[in-house]
């Protein structure tokens, strides 16, 4: 079965790099408890990202930590979590956790930010917390960034940028952190090439990492993931290498949804790509058949009716999903 479902890295690691992974793990005292701020980890981050002077990070496994902990910081009755829709569903799921009211702003009917409707919501209801993925999951696309500024101005709380796939994108709110007080920047490193270590951070103010720090649980990320992680990003230039790789995949699958009959891409600065065909769960169930998984989005919402997302996978995975598709199709008609 090719997966092509979950937005991983589908490029190994390179076998020097192996090695020198296996050397660092062998070495690991795994009987001992892990330093409990990372900071020699946290201290590569830094660099990698190239923060601006006065920021700094804060490390939870995975983002889905830190989408909790930052709603939990900000919980009391009546708080509310804005986000826009369709977008990553965990903002919707952790706000009901953690006893948030959630308002689900809708995208336009080509995914762009409705800034309009989205300036609208947080007047009525001062979220006391908002979530824009840039680029956003699962449309692929990029938002407009002056319209995402003005949403960060007229928030009343805090606003999260979350770059999730920053690697494969054009732009980033990351060199900006210093110009909003409100602003906070997430990125995971799984879609980079490490998905297996469950390795997110928040980067921000210290005056607001600081109190964030006093929600996060000890140990939350472990010996071998601060290890490994730090060991991975010390060839940060080599997982870069690999994204830029999977951007001129992405390029080529692309064009090829597009020449295909019945068949509505959608552009995406991600490594997935969204896209529309009639018959949608048959579509994906025909591709199972034929050993491809993809991610059906069809009934996961009104604008998503028909939907169906793919990772860009290696040149020879994305030739045998678009084979298998188009199989699929004349199979259908």
């Amino acid at each position: 079965m090719i997966k092509l479902d979950a937005m991983e890295n589908p490029y190994p690691l390179p076998q020097s790099l192996r090695e020198e992974l296996a050397q660092v793990v062998a070495s690991a005292e795994i009987n001992r408890y892990p330093d409990a701020a990372a900071a020699q980890l946290k201290k590569r981050i830094r660099s990698v990202a190239n923060l601006p002077s006065g920021m700094d990070v804060l490390l939870g496994n995975g983002s889905d930590e830190i989408i909790q902990l930052l709603a939990l910081a900000v919980a009391k009755p009546d708080a509310v979590l804005l986000s826009i829709e369709p977008s990553f569903v965990m903002y919707k799921m952790i706000a009901a956790f953690a006893g948030m009211k959630y308002v689900g702003v809708p995208l336009t009917e080509d995914f762009a930010l409705d800034l309009p409707a989205t300036l609208d919501a947080i007047a009525r209801h001062q979220p006391a917390l908002v979530f824009l993925a840039y680029p956003n999951n699962p449309t692929g696309n990029l938002f407009d960034a002056a319209a995402i500024a003005q949403i960060i101005q007229a928030a009343p709380g805090l606003v999260v940028v979350d770059e999730a796939y920053y690697a494969f994108a054009s732009d980033s709110f990351l060199p900006r952190l210093g110009q909003y007080k409100n602003l906070l920047v997430m990125r995971t490193f799984s879609k980079l090439g490490m998905a297996g270590l469950r390795l997110g951070f928040l980067a921000g103010s210290k005056v607001w990492l600081e109190q964030l720090e006093k929600l996060r649980l000890p140990y939350n990320v472990g010996v071998l993931p601060q290890l490994v992680a730090e060991t991975l990003l010390a060839h940060h230039d080599v997982l870069l290498q690999q994204a830029e790789q999977i951007k001129c995949d992405r390029q080529w699958l692309y064009e090829r949804l597009v020449g295909t009959v019945d068949v509505r891409a959608y552009p995406s600065e991600a490594n997935f790509i969204l896209f529309r065909v009639a018959h949608a769960t048959q579509v994906f169930e025909g591709l199972k058949q034929r050993g491809v998984l993809i991610k059906n989005l069809n009934g996961g919402h009104p604008a998503l009716t028909d939907c169906l997302r793919v990772t860009v996978g290696t040149p020879e995975q994305n030739e045998q999903f678009v084979a298998a598709l188009q199989d699929t199709i004349n199979q259908l008609a």
